[in-house]
């Protein structure tokens, strides 16, 4: 698995940091997940109780709109995820993201970028938004915060699904003859 700090000293090197870097082998799935996103009826409904519940953060709540803005300029911003390896295998996440899991995220904060915007990533942006405002509180340009689900129900097409990896299929050759 690579770590954070890791990854913050490729960024601090000028490198850009696509998909995951613990996930780069992963495919890409088609946009469209099937077990949620725009196309998935509940997680619209979902997602719109969300958007209509108050937002209680300092943090600005992002719309499709600002995160595409934002996306254009991927030398100048960082999306962090909070989210499991397992949310963002289900629901996909931005390009140039740093995955920091929501309970690592003050252990992490000496690694993370301060040169960029950064914008925090949940599904519904609640737990991006808590994260957002610690991350101003402790200095860093935040831009805001998002979630995944919300941003493809706004219509965006930004987010890449990663498929699971295959299990891998023992070779032929090495295995015993009886």
């Amino acid at each position: 698995m690579t770590t954070p700090r890791f990854l913050a000293a490729l960024l601090l090197a000028g490198a850009s940091v696509g998909a995951s870097a613990q996930d780069a082998e992963a495919p890409l799935a088609p946009p469209i997940h099937v077990a949620g996103g725009a196309s998935d009826p509940a997680a619209v409904k979902r997602v719109q109780q969300y958007l209509t519940a108050t937002w209680k953060y300092k943090a600005k709540r992002l719309s499709r709109a600002d995160v595409d803005a934002l996306l254009a300029k991927p030398d100048s911003v960082i999306f962090i995820d909070l989210r499991t390896p397992a949310e963002f295998i289900q629901f996909g996440s931005f390009p140039v993201f740093l995955s920091v899991q929501n309970q690592d995220l003050e252990k992490q904060l000496a690694w993370l970028p301060r040169d960029r915007q950064i914008v925090t990533v949940s599904n519904h942006s609640q737990r991006a938004g808590a994260a957002a405002d610690l991350l101003a509180s402790r200095g860093f340009n935040v831009a805001g915060a998002t979630g995944a689900e919300e941003y493809e129900v706004e219509g965006g097409t930004a987010v890449a699904h990663l498929l699971p990896r295959a299990p891998r299929v023992a070779d032929a050759a090495s295995q015993p003859r009886s």
